[in-house]
């Protein structure tokens, strides 16, 4: 240890010192959304049993389905898929941004998205994954529309649009802060 640390140290206060600790216990508080996320994986986990089972009762009945209840159970399985997508990007981005960094930079089948991944590309992911898991909703509703409440679609119809104009957005924002960023 050099004299002119020993000197820093040596005379720090000891509000500084518990300013530190504190800081220390503020950073590492992050590890406390770790659990969160191992929560996430386990619902993902979920979602893809939901997917199979789906998937093993659709085999099992294809020659009973109407085209119209086959493609439903298809935007059924879609729709699944569209939420543990979701789920990928909000655990993968999330660990990334806020807990830890991957170490992945060799490992092949790395996404590129994660190489630019920050909070507002996180946000917009996500409304844009939104737009389309709302989007396989309101497409349900529209094939099976004889057996949907008109007052229904018309909330689906005002959510989507909701969702689509918060992506629209957070995309703008987005791009004014990274403009911003350039100068």
């Amino acid at each position: 240890m050099s004299s002119d640390s020993q000197s820093v140290s040596n005379t720090s206060s000891p509000g500084s010192q518990l300013e530190k600790v504190f800081e220390t216990a503020v950073f590492a508080s992050r590890w406390i959304q770790a659990p969160l996320y191992a929560g996430l994986i386990v619902a993902e986990l979920l979602y893809a049993y939901k997917f199979l089972v789906e998937l093993w009762e659709m085999s099992l009945h294809i020659q009973q389905l109407e085209e119209t209840k086959f493609m439903l159970g298809v935007l059924g399985l879609i729709d699944v898929t569209m939420v543990a997508n979701l789920l990928t990007m909000v655990i993968i981005g999330g660990y990334a941004t806020f807990v830890s960094k991957l170490d992945l930079e060799t490992h092949p089948d790395r996404p590129d998205w994660l190489t630019h991944v920050d909070p507002g590309t996180i946000k917009i992911k996500l409304a844009a994954s939104l737009v389309g898991i709302s989007s396989i909703h309101l497409l349900k509703a529209f094939v099976d529309v004889a057996n949907e409440n008109p007052e229904h679609i018309k909330w689906k119809i005002f959510i989507h649009m909701t969702f689509l104009g918060s992506a629209i957005l957070l995309a703008w924002t987005d791009k004014i802060m990274q403009k911003d960023k350039k100068h």
